[in-house]
């Protein structure tokens, strides 16, 4: 019998507080084999989620964008001896725009039962949050750094919107404002755009707007607050 791997979600920022149902922290609490991508993070949710095993005693094996796919059997190995594990995101749920989605796709391979546990997706509360079109969406990770590359992509994902799919993507967090002036820049007056930073903490800041409604309001600070973008 192989093990099942669990896909435990993790809080979206630096939150106190452990954010997983009742019955599915019932499911974690006896888990002690964990594949993550910071350990640091990881233990400090594990801690909050009071598992049985002592945290000095749980086995974790890291699983980010700098592991190399053929150490992806050797992570699997524990499920094929029967013991089950847990994938942990650095924020949010597992295999969401995240490394993990390659060790899933070969759990699948092999058989081995995967089961999602629920928690938060900051793509997908960023497109509840915005009004666009949420029965036709693409979700584009990052765009391009250069700058023109990021003007043209930015058009591409216009043309793509107005075909009614709702474009979602992300930048990282200290390009966030260039992005911004980017898109109010080269995007039509008619287009809408929403920005979701720092979606369920404090400091929230949800705004959908016209790029025309955008070019008469000041611009939020987006810098270093991780963003989702919508376009629509």
């Amino acid at each position: 019998m192989t093990g099942t791997l669990y896909l435990l979600p993790t809080p979206l920022g630096d939150d106190a507080a452990a954010w997983l149902l009742p019955q599915d922290r019932e499911l974690i609490r006896p888990i002690s084999h964990f594949i993550v991508e910071n350990p640091k993070t990881a233990r400090k949710h594990l801690k909050l989620l009071n598992i049985d095993t002592p945290i000095q005693q749980v086995t974790m094996a890291e699983l980010n964008e700098h592991t190399d796919s053929f150490r992806l059997p050797e992570l699997l190995q524990p499920l094929l001896d029967g013991k089950n594990v847990a994938l942990m995101s650095e924020a949010g749920c597992p295999a969401i725009a995240d490394p993990g989605a390659a060790l899933v796709a070969l759990a699948h391979q092999h058989k081995i039962a995967v089961k999602p546990l629920t928690g938060a997706s900051s793509i997908l509360m960023a497109l509840m949050v915005s009004g666009a079109n949420g029965q036709k969406f693409a979700f584009n990770g990052y765009l391009p750094a250069d700058p023109e590359n990021r003007k043209n992509a930015l058009k591409t994902l216009e043309k793509k919107a107005k075909t009614g799919e709702t474009q979602l993507f992300i930048e990282t967090p200290y390009r966030n404002m260039a992005m911004l002036q980017d898109a109010i820049a080269v995007l039509s007056d008619t287009t809408h755009l929403c920005t979701a930073a720092d979606l369920t903490q404090a400091t929230e800041t949800i705004i959908s707007q016209t790029i025309g409604k955008w070019k008469t309001t000041p611009l939020p600070d987006l810098k270093k607050r991780p963003c989702v973008f919508v376009v629509f």
